[in-house]
């Protein structure tokens, strides 16, 4: 059977043999060795007969050495590991195997891959981004390229593509890549050319048109007006951003209007409800984000549904380091606008480097001074003062109590001009989680995740403090949410899935999760890693951790107690992770009296 130029009958196990170790050494598949095992292991059992032995128990002991009580409802490991797998397949096809004959696919809902034939890669079968064909719509595409891609369940919230499109995103991705010098003209422009409706906000507009449904019956429409409604109820919280639900009327030729226009569809098939999205940038009509969402309507009735996808559609799209705000620094530092600096700031907390740190905290300190009622650039400038006091080891910064008295000062007004400012309240939480005052935090952060759950940055950081102060099981859902929706910066937040591994007495969890973390992102990262070695009695490997921390961060080993006493309220959770880097060698000094 062929379909859309692809042939899914054609492929041999030779052939999948190759395209398998192509993929595996190819500059472009970028997974660490964990993750490449587990492909080997499941294009292997599948070629071998053994597919539907595929299940997360089965791919946990064999690829993550997990033993027997291994709970995949409890530990999303393999969930999260298979979801990076499938983003990275998607980068490869896009890249380096864009000619491949041989697609291999993850599909949603299963760990056992799919294997397809590109029958014809030539020209012919390419969809025009000029003319491209949409099943439902009428002709009034205006030059948009439909990459509609992977499919995501509120169950399921991994993102990769549900099924194998890549010689479709091909076309897009060349018209993407293209557009690159234009976008970068455009975030380094002047504040004239970036203003929207607003006049002086530069944030970047989104405008948010109405989801379209197929002619079959008034529920789809109902249902596609429902969604668009909950989508800008949803995106209006996120204060990065300004939301518009028409085109605003010109002002002069400096007003280009909205950046960018959320597109999307919804049909109905039986109970299944299927929605599509995409976030296109208006300057070159380029899709720079499109996915599916899939829903069974019996399960949670309309209401719920839509509120449901409405919530993973505005994450998506406006979430702290998503696409929205990966860019580099060097490209827009010297714009102390509002717009580039949040930019900075989110470039910034993914590099995390001290000339990353300089350049955004420069460039807030000018907006600060440009435009003092704004909530946001004091927020995240409050943030650059507390990553000052917590991350003083990987930023080279000195943690006193003046630089904290800032980070709270600066956070505390933020707050006062706007109450609801999910990021300005994240702010005032961590401030008073690190001046010793956990009850005031945890109030702030409730305020925080009520005013924005969609945050994921606010529902991670929530929940490790939640976490660090004894309410692990809160904690520890809400941070299992936040990895599980792509929650930056990138391995950030798996070290605190890695605490709460340690701290429930599931050790092996623990230091799975602990080497998915960013381990150069952060000393204390190290740290927790040496704890969790010394508990499991891996005393060769915990060496290995020790020596790099007494190479490459000698200031934190004297300092080791006071800095796991400012983040683990609780005694006895202190004690078990004395007792883990006691076990590895390393004496803790005790609170001299």
């Amino acid at each position: 059977m062929t379909s859309a130029g692809i042939n899914r009958v054609a492929a041999s196990q030779e052939e999948v043999q190759q395209q398998l170790e192509r993929i595996l050494s190819s500059r472009e598949f970028r997974l660490p060795e964990r993750t490449r095992k587990f492909l080997e292991f499941v294009v292997t059992e599948t070629l071998a007969g053994r597919r539907d032995y595929l299940k997360a128990f089965t791919i946990a002991q064999a690829v993550f050495g997990r033993d027997a009580n291994f709970d995949a409802q409890q530990d999303p490991c393999v969930r999260i590991e298979a979801g990076r797998l499938r983003r990275e397949l998607e980068h490869y096809y896009l890249t380096a195997g864009g000619a491949d004959r041989i697609i291999i696919t993850i599909p949603k809902g299963g760990y056992a891959p799919v294997f397809d034939v590109i029958e014809s890669a030539g020209p012919a079968n390419l969809v025009s981004p000029e003319h491209p064909h949409r099943p439902g719509r009428s002709g009034d595409d205006s030059g948009q390229i439909d990459t509609a891609a992977d499919t995501i369940s509120r169950e399921q919230p991994d993102r990769g593509l549900s099924r194998p499109l890549y010689w479709l995103l091909a076309a897009g991705a060349v018209l993407i890549l293209a557009a690159a010098a234009a976008l970068l003209q455009q975030l380094g422009s002047s504040n004239a050319e970036r203003e929207t409706v607003a006049g002086t906000d530069n944030r970047p507009t989104i405008i948010v048109e109405r989801f379209e449904s197929a002619p079959d019956g008034s529920l789809a429409s109902d249902i596609s007006r429902g969604m668009t409604d909950d989508i800008i109820e949803k995106l209006v919280r996120f204060n990065d951003i300004v939301v518009v639900t028409a085109m605003p009327r010109k002002t002069g030729e400096a007003s280009p209007g909205p950046l960018y226009a959320l597109q999307g569809s919804v049909r109905l098939e039986g109970s299944n409800l299927r929605s599509t999205a995409r976030l296109v940038r208006r300057a070159d009509a380029a899709v720079i984000w499109a996915s599916d969402y899939d829903a069974d309507l019996k399960m949670q009735g309309i209401p719920k549904t839509q509120t449901i996808l409405a919530g993973d559609i505005a994450a998506a799209v406006a979430r702290p380091f998503g696409v929205m705000f990966q860019t580099d620094t060097a490209a827009i530092a010297g714009n102390p606008d509002a717009f580039s600096c949040v930019l900075s700031y989110y470039s910034y907390r993914n590099e995390m480097t001290v000339q990353a740190h300089e350049a955004a905290k420069s460039c807030l300190q000018q907006a600060v001074e440009k435009t003092p009622a704004d909530s946001n650039v004091a927020a995240l400038l409050s943030l650059i003062y507390l990553d000052e006091f917590r991350f003083s080891y990987q930023l080279h910064t000195q943690s006193t109590a003046a630089t904290l008295g800032i980070a709270k000062e600066l956070a505390e007004h933020a707050v006062q001009l706007d109450s609801k400012n999910a990021r300005a309240l994240q702010a005032l939480m961590l401030a008073n989680f690190f001046g010793h005052d956990p009850a005031a935090a945890l109030s702030a952060g409730a305020a925080a995740y009520a005013s924005n759950p969609n945050d994921t940055e606010v529902a991670g950081e929530y929940g490790l403090r939640l976490s660090m102060s004894g309410e692990w099981d809160r904690g520890c859902t809400l941070i299992s949410e936040a990895v599980g929706k792509n929650a930056g910066p990138r391995g950030y937040y798996e070290v605190g899935m890695a605490l709460c591994a340690f701290m429930r007495g599931d050790t092996q969890a623990a230091e799975l999760w602990s080497r998915m973390s960013d381990l150069n992102y952060n000393p204390m990262h190290r740290l927790v890693l040496l704890s969790i070695l010394g508990a499991l009695g891996k005393k060769q490997e915990a060496d290995e951790q020790l020596d790099w921390i007494r190479r490459e961060s000698p200031a934190l080993i004297p300092n080791i107690r006071r800095e796991v006493v400012s983040r683990l309220a609780r005694t006895e959770d202190q004690q078990r992770f004395f007792a883990g880097i006691e076990a590895a060698g390393l004496s803790v000094q005790s609170p001299r009296d």
